[in-house]
């Protein structure tokens, strides 16, 4: 049996960095098959400058919507955003084809193994089709209008379908956000949340809570600039996580998205929730629709469970993770490598229900191999950049 050995100044292992002097010890299809101390290792293996790490989980991901890169304007807010992908998403089916592929092929250049993707329509179907990542495809449903519940419910799970006679087994309809899903969706959706993994957008801007609380705000002018009725909700005066995080019991796993309004008291709130909560941070989205990040130390302080994310190439310039964890690095410079690391592989892994496969350099798994190697002594700095090696 064949093996290939990498030996680098650091090895991060999905949960921490290794001390002394590890070997990786892989298989010659990838999987692990152990580390060892380089005195057991033989003299066969590949030095390596910089860190090693498993592969990347990115956890929130547009795939579909890679074609919108560099036509959305920066910080006019999440309103006007999505107001403007409404009205950019138009494109003929090669273009879109060939964004997404050119879109796969630079989140695997540079480690990501397994991708969170959210999907309102079979488009990302044929860039899927190849297998040459793990995808957890989150259906997503939009139906604020209580009439149209059945139909974009049947229409859901009709996608559903079609997504598992092509290959994809990771499968789960997943509410788009509080503030578009009526009472009556989320009556249909609630029964196929069990033994799934769900994720919806949480307080990504002021408005969303705004609405919740009092019904006021650039929610209200969105609805009324789409022509669309929101006489049938009455705001319950709380934030927007209070109203709609006991309508997602029986979840297997929650993944709430951008949180970045989120506050103390939401937080409290969620992290003594039945199902296990992962935080999806995705910085550089973030910055490029809103103009500010989430509280990051609040959630080191109260242990959360992070992981991060993209988003799309409508709202970012790139779908690097590492990119993610260099803006972060920036802003809160106290936050470790190592830290990042793990929300990036073993915690994104365990949002995703990948775990068993992916996510560390456990023996028998097989999470893929990326190498950085340009750090400052195991942090990484401006320049770092990543890219897959197995």
């Amino acid at each position: 049996m064949s093996y290939r050995k990498f030996k680098a100044d650091y090895l991060f292992d999905g949960f921490k960095f290794r001390m002394g002097r590890p070997v990786l010890v892989c298989h010659s299809d990838g999987r692990i098959a152990d580390i060892v101390d380089e005195s057991q290792a033989g003299s066969d293996w590949e030095v390596l400058p910089g860190l090693i790490s498993p592969g990347f989980v990115n956890c929130h991901c547009h795939l579909e919507l890679s074609h919108l890169k560099g036509l959305i304007a920066p910080k006019q807010g999440l309103v006007n955003f999505v107001l403007s992908v409404v009205q950019s998403r138009q494109k003929t089916e090669l273009i879109i084809q060939e964004a997404m592929r050119a879109a796969q092929t630079q989140m695997m250049d540079a480690g990501i193994v397994a991708v969170g993707d959210i999907c309102n329509g079979p488009d990302s179907l044929e860039a899927k089709s190849a297998g040459r990542l793990d995808y957890y495809n989150f259906i997503e449903l939009l139906g604020w209008v209580p009439d149209q519940a059945e139909g974009r419910y049947e229409a859901a799970k009709k996608l559903a379908i079609l997504f598992d006679e092509r290959g994809q087994k990771n499968i789960s309809l997943s509410p788009h956000a509080p503030y578009s899903v009526s009472d009556r969706l989320w009556m249909l959706l609630a029964p196929g949340f069990q033994h799934k993994t769900i994720t919806i957008h949480n307080q990504e801007s002021k408005a969303e809570n705004e609405f919740f609380l009092e019904k006021k705000g650039d929610l209200v002018k969105m609805y009324e600039r789409m022509k669309m009725d929101t006489g049938h909700f009455n705001a319950p005066g709380t934030t927007s996580l209070s109203y709609f995080l006991p309508k997602l019991k029986g979840a297997s796993r929650l993944l709430l998205v951008h949180n970045t309004y989120m506050e103390e008291k939401d937080l409290d709130l969620a992290q003594n929730f039945g199902s296990p909560i992962f935080f999806c941070l995705c910085p550089n989205a973030n910055l490029y629709i809103e103009g500010r990040l989430a509280d990051i130390p609040m959630f080191l302080k109260k242990k959360a469970r992070l992981v991060l994310g993209t988003d799309s190439l409508a709202s970012n310039e790139t779908l690097n993770m590492l990119d993610e964890m260099k803006t972060i690095k920036k802003y809160f410079p106290s936050v470790s490598t190592e830290e990042m690391l793990r929300w990036a592989t073993s915690n994104g892994a365990s949002a995703l229900s990948m775990e068993g496969k992916l996510g560390d350099f456990s023996a028998g798994k097989k999470p893929g191999v990326v190498l950085i190697p340009s750090t400052d002594q195991g942090e990484l700095h401006e320049g770092s950049q990543s890219r897959r090696i197995l």
